[in-house]
């Protein structure tokens, strides 16, 4: 399961106190470097599509995500959860 992995693989090589948003494991695209602390990175999207697929409508998705993850502040290590910029190919 590669949602584990990341989980693991951070927790192993990186740093075993890094915060960690519950559920969304298949999300976590990296983590910062060259700070007094490691945070973990995500990709939005991802997240919200996950959220869609346990049956959220995209708007549920990124109104829960709003509310219950991205303005959390938990303290030194809070995670960063980023959107992609995505160019007009018109």
């Amino acid at each position: 399961m590669q949602d584990e992995k990341n989980r693991e693989w951070i927790a192993k090589y990186v740093d075993d106190t890094a915060v960690i948003a519950n559920g969304f494991d298949s999300s976590i695209i990296g983590y910062t470097i060259g700070c007094d602390c490691v945070r973990v990175v995500y990709d939005a999207e991802a997240m919200a599509d996950s959220l869609m697929d346990d049956g959220f409508s995209y708007e549920e998705a990124w109104e829960y995500l709003e509310f219950n993850t991205f303005g959390a502040y938990i303290g030194e290590g809070t995670p960063i959860f980023m959107n992609r910029i995505i160019e007009d190919e018109s």
